[in-house]
């Protein structure tokens, strides 16, 4: 009873976040430390951070073993990506066109795009930027 009087209040990115987490594990028995989603008009991006196993992790530190790990997840993700797809609109309320996914092996790192037929390009940064210096005007940033 507690877990559904949380979940009306959750957010609908603290939803998405969590119907993520619980589709990762699902299909691969092995929870993310974090997961970040992004809304940007019709994008959905979601990261998984630290989403690998420490078996897919010590695979991954060859140049072959990476590519394998990469194409497991994606064909994973391409496989079982429905069950996610409906979550989203269940929350959502929105339809969800396309789906991808990318492995940063080095860091772990799982990034689920959800797209309505656009390209999109993920960069994740090496260290967190705040709100009010992504917001600040250049004059601003530089007095800082």
């Amino acid at each position: 009873m507690q877990d559904d009087v949380n979940k009306s209040k959750a957010t609908m990115a603290e939803q998405v976040a969590q119907a993520a987490r619980d589709f990762q594990q699902r299909r691969t028995g092995y929870v993310p430390r974090a997961v970040t989603v992004v809304l940007s008009e019709d994008t959905l991006v979601i990261t998984l951070h630290e989403a690998l196993t420490p078996a897919e992790r010590a695979l991954a530190r060859t140049a072959a073993g990476a590519a394998q790990v990469q194409e497991f997840h994606r064909q994973l993700f391409a496989d079982s990506a429905e069950s996610l797809r409906r979550d989203i609109k269940r929350i959502t309320g929105v339809e969800v066109r396309e789906a991808a996914a990318e492995i940063e092996t080095r860091t772990g790192t799982v990034v689920q795009v959800f797209t309505s037929g656009t390209m999109v390009q993920v960069f994740q940064l090496a260290a967190p930027i705040t709100a009010d210096t992504w917001n600040a005007a250049p004059a601003a940033r530089q007095k800082s």
